[in-house]
């Protein structure tokens, strides 16, 4: 495993580091410092042909233009403290109320106005991979008590991508971490409705109007978005008349790493499967992502032009009664594990 650096820009008179973790077998995954994001991930197909299969850009300042910032997409980044919506920016903990940053609507969301995937990461190198790290001081975003953050990128020659997340508080506090790459295994040639994606539950949570989980549990048995056989997402798209932004759960309390989806394009050979220690999956299919968006190559993203496995804790948590592992205690370690598997 080989891993190069390269400068990515500057923000306020800092350089930003655009790390390249390259494996044996011709995949390359590209992270940068700022937001601890992946800009780019190139992968063969069944013909040898590698090509990027991740939404992002070739420099920081594509993730600084007025379209992109208006959308709001978070392409690859890490996010933190708590990803997805928190109702009402609001939770009760420990007999107080926390007023956490409204930022989408009434609500919260992945973490606030100045998330994890806005703030500049320290960085050592290790062998076969990079650690990211930050301290999320206490009342950040209004979140209380003070976080010291680890994220572990690790590339293997196995074609796997593992991203390990460790955090200890000093005060209790809602945690859920994860990575918010889009991918496109035509490498964004066409959309990824003629993907076909497996996930394997048959329980997913519902939401509110307003995006939020209400703690309800919906069976989906003979339901269309029941994915456990495998189906075509663009017939899936046309019998809801929408995009995915479904939060599938899983019976995983133990916190063991499992298969929790497996997507392929028959077009190409070009697999993903998703292994992880989290009791959640975002499954999102872009249906808000602007057509507005490219990278400086060209390579055109928009609507449906790419999926996301958002693994992480229930999304509103803090409001849920009994959402597992929601509230992470002062001196204890949240730990987190997501494996991306990539074939061809």
């Amino acid at each position: 495993m080989k891993i190069e650096q390269s400068n990515f820009g500057n923000i306020e008179n800092q350089e930003i580091t655009l790390y390249t973790l390259k494996n044996a077998n011709g995949i390359e995954v590209n992270i940068t410092n700022y937001g601890a994001t992946i800009t780019a991930i190139k992968v063969p197909n069944s013909k040898g042909i590698i090509e990027n299969i991740a939404c992002g850009f070739d420099s920081l300042g594509g993730y600084f233009s007025e379209e992109y910032k208006n959308n709001a997409p978070y392409f690859g980044g890490t996010i933190g403290r708590y990803c997805s919506q928190i109702k009402n920016a609001s939770f009760d903990l420990n007999g107080k109320t926390y007023n956490v940053a409204a930022n989408c609507g009434d609500n919260n969301l992945h973490g606030g106005i100045v998330g994890f995937d806005k703030k500049v990461w320290s960085v050592s190198i290790l062998e076969n991979g990079i650690e990211m790290s930050l301290v999320s001081k206490d009342m950040e975003e209004g979140f209380p008590g003070n976080v010291a953050v680890k994220v572990v990128f690790i590339l293997n020659d196995e074609n796997e991508l593992s991203i390990n997340y460790n955090a200890t508080p000093d005060a209790d506090t809602p945690l859920s971490l994860t990575n918010h790459t889009y991918f496109n295994l035509l490498g964004f040639t066409e959309t990824v409705e003629n993907h076909i994606t497996k996930v394997h539950t048959d329980k997913r949570l519902v939401t509110d109007a307003t995006g939020a989980a209400t703690g309800e549990v919906e069976h989906l048995e003979g339901k269309v978005d029941d994915l456990r056989g495998g189906k075509r997402i663009g017939d899936v798209h046309q019998l809801m008349n929408d995009g995915f932004e479904h939060f599938y759960i899983f019976d995983n309390t133990a916190g063991d790493l499992r298969l929790t989806a497996s997507i392929i394009s028959e077009a190409n050979g070009r697999s993903l499967d998703v292994f992880t220690t989290e009791p959640c999956m975002l499954l999102y299919t872009g249906k808000y992502t602007s057509d507005a968006l490219k990278r400086e190559s060209g390579e055109q993203y928009g609507k449906y032009k790419g999926f996301c496995c958002e693994t992480h804790r229930y999304p509103n948590g803090p409001n849920i009664e009994n959402s597992p592992k929601s509230i992470t205690k002062a001196g204890e370690e949240f730990k987190s594990t997501t494996i991306f598997k990539f074939g061809w």
